[in-house]
């Protein structure tokens, strides 16, 4: 019996695209269910009941919630394709510390530094990129955060990079004027077919911002 493998998600979500990098990565066959979130469907509801949130990956009628958990699970699962996560259990802890970061500390800064002005804003700019610059330590010379191939903490990480033009033009910065290394990184992920095709475009990520922003009030 073939694998059902169905995806809810909402375009620019970056932990929805972890999960489309993940797949594509794979080679998993899937289908995608785009979820409305002021309209949230039954079966969203129904396979995520505790924090009602995307992306919730159903593999045969199962679901399975929250981005870090399903990326392992994906490696888990389809482990014979491409692993993402390393065999040394070292190694593994050190993989789910740096993803870990990227969700405490890379999203929810952007996230200040993306809604704010003036001082608040500037403070969140320095903080982003002391972020990018542990980062860029953590990549060394290695061409991925998984050594020679994408690893975990790539998949985790690259989908920010839909993210980084709103960033710049909503604070005024330019990450790879500040961080080129990094920079190269996510150029060098996005040459991969199972990156490129799985993450939204930069500015329609802007664009959404400014709608949102514009929806709520807010001058940009």
């Amino acid at each position: 019996m073939a694998d059902e493998v169905l995806l809810l998600d909402f375009w620019p979500s970056p932990f929805g695209m972890r999960v489309r990098v993940a797949l594509a990565e794979k080679g998993i066959q899937y289908e995608y269910k785009e979820e409305d979130l002021s309209n949230k469907s039954a079966l969203l509801l129904q396979s995520n009941p505790v924090h009602k949130k995307i992306p919730v990956l159903i593999h045969n009628g199962k679901p399975v919630s929250e981005s870090l958990v399903a990326l392992e699970y994906i490696d888990e699962v389809w482990k014979d394709k491409t692993p993402l996560l390393p065999s040394d259990p070292y190694l593994r802890a050190q993989a789910r510390f740096w993803a870990d970061f990227v969700d405490k500390k890379v999203y929810e800064i952007g996230k200040v530094l993306r809604s704010t002005k003036g001082e608040e804003q500037e403070a969140a700019k320095k903080e982003f990129l002391e972020c990018i610059g542990l980062l860029e330590e953590k990549l060394g010379d290695k061409p991925y955060f998984g050594g020679e191939t994408l690893g975990f903490v790539d998949v985790a990480l690259i989908p920010f990079y839909s993210w980084f033009y709103a960033y710049e033009k909503l604070g005024n910065f330019s990450i790879e004027a500040e961080q080129p290394k990094f920079y190269a990184w996510a150029k060098r992920c996005m040459q991969k077919e199972s990156v490129s095709k799985s993450l939204a475009d930069q500015k329609a990520i802007y664009d959404f911002f400014l709608q949102r922003m514009k929806a709520r009030g807010i001058d940009q």
